[in-house]
This record gives structure tokens, C-alpha cells and sequence, in this order.
């Protein structure tokens, strides 16, 4: 492509996207609307103006974006959360492939003669879409609420079930069985050596590279080996048949009890931004309007009546498990869609003669459609849950209980620099039983953070891609305790523009320092030499005698109007 046309064809893209997500957002309908209408606008079946006709490259391509998200999901999902998950994953979602399929499958066996057929077209529009339902939990902010967790078991389920039905496709040809190749018990002993290769080397190797790394404070080689360790271990799963999230997810979930995750989520996530957010427009760019416009009575009837029986059959299941009225309904219409696997099985069961052209097209177009109405979707879910509620008076459910097992609740206090000043600060913290995290670049102060067993991490406070890691939203104060005044400096402004209610705490080494803080945005400053003279001279007068009381009265006049008294006698 000539670099005209390629800045061209980027310029129009980005206008468009800009002009659909604006619309989107603005109508309360979230980002993921604009950005399919968006493809829908510029993809090849579009009237108007096309950025390319390779539309399947382009959505291999941004399939790394799923394999991004699938990443940072397993760093705030620890193996014992996952373990404790077990029944929604192997029970709920089990059971949602095998009766949803069944039920899909029985529906189209009235329009599609061939049985192999029909039961593989149901059980794979029985799954959803790992990467539009949990872009939209990020999104929305309800990773960890009662029906982002449930969704999330029934997703890893699916994403399970991605090799069975792979292997199930040469079975259904005519082209030859599984076994004629590689016997089953082969594919499963190399599966079980990459996991386990995967293990060792997430668990053991990895971790020692960036500490080491670390303390050579190489930040670049840090990103570059955490996206190499990614795009391995996707690679590794992809050769095993499994899916190339999966592999990234393990890997992410290995990496989750180190003491660089959040580090590791600040780099990788502007680039996961940016590839999801040309998936989507890759997909709508799949849907083809022509398809509608053959049969658009017939197409419609497809469409509604596999999401129906997937409504109510994801409804029962999560009655059947206990779930309330709410949470049942927000899960239904969450995973209500067909999922972008889709067309990884309907492309190697065209090639397998499984299924013919007509039905491949009208199948992509039946997923693609889904994937589009799931904002829509979603929203209507949100308003009969709300409804439910109210006519029940249950309450909005409350975060999963398993949350608090990630090791990532959102800290009240976030503590920049554990030296002896921050572990003094999380030591009072810990003592007045308030939740907190610190970070640091400091391989030293990271390792005592470490023996204390408390919440340390590798980041840096000026990165704000880490800020958004660490939920500063969601904490009320920041404790500066970094003794290096232009990262202080950078650091009081990025968090007062992030966040314009925070309570901001920052250590300075005069009071010059501490005015220049309290204008880029500080709540308070203080002044460390200072400070330690104002104690030296209060341990003077108590040992004059002078009284608890006055003594005090004197450091608090010395320390009122930001230290006027003692200010005034240092010109």
C-alpha cells in the first residue's frame, strides 16, 4: 500500500470512528456500537468509500487485541479465584454449550437436513464473545460484580470448548477424522507439555527477567519482554489447537502474584486499547447488508431466535445455580450473542466441505449481527434487572466475594516510595486497619516491601497508564513520599488532573519546594528539614517543662499559615 493511500485510508478510518463512538457514547450506548457502525461505514460492503478489501487479514490481525485483553484479565485473576470459580466454570458453562447447542442445533436441523451440520453450526453460535462482553465489564467497571464474574466462568468455559469442537470438525467431514493424523491422546500429551512448559516458564523464568531488568531500571527492555512473553505464550497454546487468549491468559494469571503487575498492565494497556478497538471495526466491517437484503425476513428470524434460546436457556441455568432474579437477567443478555471463534470454526469447516458457501455466509453475517446488537442488548438487560429489582426490592448485587482473593481490592491510600518514610506511613496505615498499596522503582525498597509482606510494587507514580492500573479513581488519598523533587513535581500534576478530588500528601525537602507543590496541585506539602527542627525544638521545651499543652500551642502556631512563624525568621 503506498503511503498516500495508507495515511489516507487512516485519516478516514479515525474520522469516522471519532463521529460513530461520539454518537454512541452520547446516546448511552458505549463505545463498541460506534466503532462495528464505524466498519460497517468503511468495510467493503459499504457504498461509500473503503479503506481495504482485507478484511479477514485485518481481523487476524486485531485478534491480538483479544489476546491482550485475555492477558490483563489474568493478572488480576489468581489461581486460588480461579480454583474457588470452579463450579460456575465446569458447571454453569458446561452446561450453557451443551443445552444451548443442543437447543440451536434442533432449531436449524428444520432448515438444515444434514445433522453433522446443524450440531456444529449450534454448538458454535452457542458461545458468546469473550472479547466484546468483556470489554464492555471493563468498560462499565463491573469486572468484579456478581454477574461480571459469572459471565467471565461461562467465557472460560468457552473458550475450553474451542478445541473439542476443532477436533470435532474433521470428524464431520469427509475429508478424513482426527485420528487419521494425529491420535487424540497425542494432542493431549503435547497440550499437557505446553501448559506445563508454560508454568515454568511464567512462574520461574519470567519473574527473574525482570528483576532483573529492574534494577537496571530498563523500562524499555521490561515492555519489550513482557510483550514477547504475551505473543509466546499465545503462540505455544495456538500450536497446541487451543486458543491463542487462553495461552495469554495463563500467562497473565502466572504473573499475577508478581510484584510487577501493575507495571506490566500500564504497558501493555495502550496497546490493547488500540487493537480492540480495531477488532471491532474489523468485525463490523465482516457484516455484509447484501445478506439481509436476499432474505431479510428469513435472516431476522435466524438472528432472534438464536439469541432467544440463548436468553432463556443462560436464564435458567443461572436461577438453577442460585443466582438472584438480577443478576440471572444481566448474564442472559451479557452472553446473548454468538462470538468471533465463530469464525475461526466456520472458516475451517467451510474448507472441510462441513458446511457450503451459502451457509458460511449466512452464518458470519447471523454472528456478526449478534456482536452488533449487544450494546443494545446489554442496556435492555440493565433496564429489566433494575426493574426486577425494584419490584422485588432486592439490591444491585454486590461485588463477587471472590474479588477480595485477586489481592487487588482498591486501596484507600496509595503510597509513592516505600523508604523509610513510606514504610513509616504504611506502618501507621496498617495499625489503623486502613487499606493501602505503595510503589516504587527501587529494587531494594520493592525487596523490603516484600519481607514485610506487605503491598509493594515495581511503577512509577509519573506513568499514567499505572495511575489507571492502580484504581486511583477509586482511592481518597496519595502519599508522596519520593525523595526526587521533578518526579514529585510530575507526578502532583498528573494525579491532580486525573483526579480533582483527591487528597494529595507530599514530602518536600523545604518550603520553597512545598509551594511550588501546593501550586501544581498538592493538598498539603511538608517540608522534611523542617520538620525535623520543629520536633528537635519540641523535645527542647518538654524537657524545659514546659507542658504538653504549650508545647503544642507552639507547634501548632509554627506549623499555621504554612509555618508563617518560623518562615518569616529564615529571610
Amino acid at each position: 500500500m503506498e503511503l498516500d493511500t495508507f495515511v489516507f485510508s487512516a485519516a478516514l478510518l479515525l474520522t469516522v470512528a471519532s463521529i460513530a463512538v461520539v454518537l454512541s457514547r452520547h446516546l448511552g450506548l458505549g463505545s463498541i456500537l460506534g466503532l462495528l457502525v464505524a466498519g460497517i461505514a468503511v468495510g467493503p460492503h459499504s457504498p461509500g468509500l473503503t479503506i481495504t478489501h482485507e478484511v479477514e487479514d485485518m481481523r487476524h490481525f486485531t485478534e491480538l487485541g483479544v489476546v491482550m485483553l485475555l492477558f490483563l484479565i489474568g493478572l488480576e485473576m489468581r489461581p486460588q479465584r480461579l480454583w474457588a470459580m470452579r463450579r460456575e466454570v465446569f458447571g454453569l458453562g458446561s452446561l450453557q454449550i451443551l443445552l444451548s447447542g443442543a437447543a440451536i442445533a434442533l432449531y436449524i436441523s428444520f432448515y438444515q437436513p444434514n445433522w453433522q451440520t446443524a450440531l456444529l453450526l449450534g454448538l458454535t453460535l452457542a458461545l458468546s464473545s469473550t472479547a466484546f462482553v468483556m470489554q464492555l465489564l471493563q468498560e462499565r467497571g463491573e469486572l468484579n460484580s456478581r454477574h461480571g464474574n459469572s459471565a467471565f466462568a461461562v467465557l472460560l468455559m468457552q473458550d475450553l470448548a474451542i478445541v473439542p469442537l476443532l477436533a470435532l470438525i474433521p470428524i464431520l467431514s469427509d475429508v478424513g477424522t482426527l485420528s487419521g493424523e494425529v491420535p487424540l491422546w497425542q494432542q493431549l500429551l503435547t497440550i499437557g507439555a505446553i501448559l506445563g512448559g508454560l508454568f515454568a516458564f511464567g512462574h520461574w523464568l519470567v519473574p527473574q527477567v525482570l528483576e532483573r531488568l529492574m534494577r537496571q531500571n530498563n523500562r524499555d527492555a521490561i515492555f519489550l519482554v513482557v510483550m514477547l512473553t504475551v505473543f509466546l505464550a499465545a503462540s505455544a497454546t495456538h500450536f497446541a489447537g487451543l486458543s491463542m487468549a487462553l495461552g495469554a491468559f495463563v500467562m497473565g494469571m502466572l504473573l499475577s502474584g508478581s510484584r510487577y503487575n501493575y507495571q506490566i498492565q500500564a504497558h501493555v494497556e495502550p496497546y490493547k486499547g488500540l487493537l480492540m478497538s480495531l477488532f471491532f471495526v474489523a468485525v463490523g466491517m465482516s457484516i455484509d447488508p447484501g445478506v439481509l437484503a436476499d432474505d431479510p425476513l428469513r435472516f431476522l428470524q435466524h438472528l432472534i431466535a438464536i439469541i432467544a434460546i440463548k436468553l432463556l436457556i443462560l436464564w435458567l441455568l443461572a436461577r438453577g445455580f442460585g443466582l438472584d432474579q438480577s443478576v440471572a437477567i444481566r448474564i442472559s443478555f451479557l452472553l446473548a450473542q454468538s462470538g468471533e471463534f465463530g469464525f475461526v470454526l466456520f472458516g475451517a469447516a467451510r474448507a472441510l466441505g462441513v458446511i457450503d458457501d451459502a451457509t458460511f455466509v449466512l452464518a458470519v453475517a447471523v454472528v456478526s449481527s449478534s456482536m452488533l446488537l449487544t450494546p443494545l442488548l446489554v442496556h435492555l438487560g440493565d433496564r429489566l434487572a433494575s426493574r426486577r429489582s425494584g419490584e422485588h426490592g432486592e439490591q444491585q448485587p454486590p461485588a463477587h466475594p471472590l474479588s477480595a482473593e485477586t489481592g487487588h481490592a482498591p486501596p484507600q491510600v496509595i503510597i509513592a516510595g516505600y523508604g523509610r518514610v513510606g514504610h513509616t506511613v504504611a506502618t501507621l496505615l496498617e495499625a489503623s486497619a486502613v487499606t493501602y498499596l505503595a510503589v516504587d522503582t527501587n529494587p531494594a525498597h520493592i525487596a523490603l516491601g516484600e519481607a514485610d509482606q506487605r503491598p509493594v510494587y515495581y511503577g512509577d507514580i509519573g506513568d499514567p497508564d499505572l495511575l489507571h492500573a492502580i484504581d486511583l479513581d477509586q482511592a481518597k488519598a496519595v502519599v508522596l513520599t519520593i525523595d526526587h523533587p521533578p518526579t514529585v513535581l510530575r507526578a502532583v500534576k498528573l494525579i491532580r488532573s486525573s483526579n480533582r478530588d483527591i487528597t494529595i500528601i507530599a514530602r518536600a525537602r523545604d518550603l520553597a519546594a512545598c509551594a511550588v507543590l501546593t501550586e501544581a496541585g498538592a493538598t498539603t506539602a511538608h517540608p522534611e528539614a523542617l520538620e525535623a527542627s520543629l520536633r528537635l525544638g519540641s523535645e527542647v521545651l518538654a524537657a524545659l517543662d514546659l507542658g504538653n499543652r504549650k508545647v503544642s500551642t507552639v507547634m501548632d502556631e509554627a506549623r499555621d499559615q504554612n509555618y508563617a512563624l518560623v518562615r518569616d525568621t529564615m529571610r
